[in-house]
């Protein structure tokens, strides 16, 4: 029985699995780390800091392996997309990474926008400047740390780096690339004109290749630290949100991943490259080669429901301690007997600004419609609801470009909650299907390091092999016209407010 490692390094820690090619979980372990906000709406990570999480993890891993860690045949690597780690010419780390929820480069956006023009741009790159991306991380390192920036030899992704760590050799792959700005995702090539536009030296960046193929192999020194064997392949893996999608196996059209975990995000798979015009939506390279997925970000998902529980539920947390019962749970049990719609509660989760449809860090969260019948349990469904109408969004813009919407896969915490899976189905008018497997981007890791050894033939087959609906959520016929209407609502709201936002902002600084 062959096994392959799947590592997900991403912000909060870093997850690694051992699985079987029968999609097995055979081992797993994790490591956390810190995340640090040294500015407001700064956010950044000591590269050091991934690479000691996933030596800990290995080394976990090896022990429990023993003897059989002579069956793994290759490793996989996901990560947070986006994030940007400056090497100098000897491989050391100039300065702490600048990660994919940091939004400090509005005026870079704006730069990029105006050098570049918006058209332009998102037809080489198939996406708009957001701050979250890798290119405005590099020209704000141009224009802010230029004595940084001249010692620049090469700028990685999260995971990538961690694979020089644990192979020595600098490669990039297409799916992590794709959130760079910089590549051209339609021919699968970085983008001459952009980096010109930008004075980016392509030297900077890394040889791109595909998920499935091998990129180095284990350092002698890394499997003596962690008890694996020496020489282990490792393959190119991908962007956390393209593993994900493989490891809940969209890999035909007209299947969407729905996850919702701290953000939330809508994922559908296409055999051809589609961009939406006015950049609501991005488009993506898949993990599976020349595939590629539309995807939508929500940022504030699951994160709106902790808000919620950390500051207004305290009654549930002390539940928690006191019976063993998740404080979700609690929570989903409170909201259950509240009617759909909350009677005219809803909430807008944009806690953090928002990505899709709106790109705009300013927006913020809103209660509309309070009234004196409202209860904890309509907040509560508010909240909840109010994530899933933010996600119809990106299911709406996808549907408008035509590309097929039949079956929407869950994950994440929203896969987990029965409610929210109802809410999900009613809401969007479609079938939600849960997996046998729900353990994200590392497992879709796992699978993209057993096709690079040839455990399988294809990403296709991978997936087909391990994953299998479990478990369906049908939607309520009866409720179409009830959340359309309250739908409608909630589009009109953010209009209304996006100059209020604003205003706020100026107060707030």
């Amino acid at each position: 029985m062959s096994y392959m490692i799947g590592i997900d390094v991403g912000t909060s820690g870093v997850k690694t699995l051992v699985v079987s090619e029968t999609g097995e979980i055979v081992a797993q372990a994790t490591a956390e780390y810190p995340l640090y906000h040294p500015k407001v709406g700064w956010a950044e990570q000591d590269p050091e800091d991934w690479w000691e999480g996933t030596l800990s993890t290995l080394r976990e891993i090896g022990t429990k392996l023993g003897k059989n860690a002579s069956r793994v045949k290759a490793i996989g690597l996901s990560g947070q997309m986006h994030g940007s780690v400056f090497l100098d010419k000897s491989g050391n780390v100039l300065r702490p990474a600048i990660l994919w929820c940091d939004v400090r480069t509005a005026d870079q956006c704006r730069y990029i926008t105006e050098k570049v023009g918006r058209e332009e741009l998102i037809r080489h790159t198939s996406n708009p400047a957001l701050e979250g991306f890798t290119a405005p991380k590099i020209v704000w390192l141009q224009q802010n740390e230029p004595e940084i920036y001249s010692q620049v030899a090469k700028v990685l992704l999260p995971k990538d780096y961690v694979r020089y760590r644990l192979t020595g050799e600098i490669f990039t792959e297409m799916s992590d690339a794709a959130g760079t700005l910089l590549l051209d995702v339609t021919n699968r090539r970085w983008s001459k004109a952009v980096l010109e536009a930008l004075d980016i030296s392509p030297e900077i960046l890394p040889e791109c290749r595909e998920s499935i193929d091998a990129c180095g192999t284990l350092t002698r020194e890394v499997a003596e630290h962690t008890g694996l064997p020496a020489g282990i392949p490792v393959a190119g893996g991908g962007a956390d949100n393209a593993c994900g999608a493989t490891g809940a196996g969209i890999v035909k059209p007209g299947r969407v991943l729905s996850s919702i975990g701290s953000s939330g995000v809508i994922l559908v798979h296409t055999d051809r490259p589609q961009t939406d015009p006015q950049g609501k939506v991005h488009t993506f390279n898949h993990a599976i080669p020349n595939k590629w997925y539309v995807m939508g970000v929500i940022m504030a998902a699951g994160l709106s429901l902790k808000w919620f529980r950390d500051n207004l539920g305290h009654l549930e947390k002390q539940m928690e301690n006191l019976t063993g019962i998740d404080a979700y749970d609690l929570m989903s049990k409170e909201a259950a007997p509240t009617p759909p719609g909350a009677e005219g509660l809803i909430f807008l989760p944009y806690l953090n600004g928002e990505r899709t449809p709106h790109a705009d860090a300013y927006a913020r969260g809103v209660f509309f419609g309070l009234n004196p019948r409202h209860t904890r349990g309509h907040m509560i469904r508010s909240v909840m609801e109010g994530v899933v109408y933010a996600l119809r969004d990106s299911v709406e813009i996808i549907r408008g470009m035509g590309i097929p919407v039949n079956e929407v896969r869950a994950i994440g915490g929203g896969a987990k909650s029965p409610l929210w899976r109802q809410m999900q189905a009613d809401i969007m008018q479609l079938e939600v299907a849960t997996l046998n497997i729900d353990e994200g981007p590392a497992f879709g890791a796992a699978l993209l390091a057993g096709v690079s050894a040839g455990v399988y033939t294809s990403v296709e087959e991978a997936a087909e092999n391990t994953v299998r609906i479990v478990h369906t959520t049908k939607p309520n016929r009866d409720l179409v016209g009830l959340y359309d209407d309250y739908y409608g609502l909630f589009r009109s709201l953010y209009p209304a407010l996006k100059d209020r936002f604003r205003e706020a902002a100026k107060l707030e600084a």
